[in-house]
């Protein structure tokens, strides 16, 4: 029976390069010379630090424009509130979201549901897996989930015959 997953994920070695060349720009910007200016991952969450909050911004816009050069999508960045930690620096918290929550799961599997497709879908874990017996409704389905999910970006993997 054809299946494919609907999946959230971000490309971990994509991002990674994103940040380091955030962090080469940042290092080389003469508004950023003799500030300590950066972004510090750990595994899935970052920080980022700057002397003020208007460097933090500037810090934010040039990973932004990273991510994007890099084909990260920004909208799986979750940006904590920003906090002061000595002095006048600050530090802002990021999480990278990766997976569909169940929230999202649901709504997606009731849509298609709904679509009465002859297909076919369940969570399983922070994914959701479509099944059906022809190509065609899988298509259907791939399309439709398109069209409506626009908060996060989806792939869709492991498409199977």
């Amino acid at each position: 029976m054809p299946s494919f997953d609907i999946v959230s994920e971000v490309n971990k070695v994509e991002l990674k390069n994103a940040i380091e060349q955030a962090n080469k720009e940042i290092s080389t910007r003469f508004d950023f010379k003799g500030s300590d200016a950066r972004i510090e991952q750990n595994e899935l969450d970052l920080t980022f630090y700057a002397d003020d909050d208007f460097k933090l911004k500037q810090v934010t816009d040039v990973f932004h424009g990273k991510c994007a050069k890099r084909g990260v999508d920004v909208r799986l960045l979750e940006a904590k509130d920003a906090e002061k930690i000595s002095g006048n620096k600050m530090k802002q918290p990021v999480e990278v979201k990766n997976g569909i929550d169940q929230e999202t799961a649901k709504r997606i599997v009731k849509m298609i549901k709904e679509a009465k497709i002859k297909v076919q879908s369940s969570i399983q874990g922070d994914a959701v897996r479509v099944s059906g017996a022809k190509k065609d409704d899988l298509q259907t389905a791939i399309q439709l989930v398109k069209a409506s999910v626009k908060e996060i970006p989806l792939q869709f993997q492991n498409f199977r015959d």
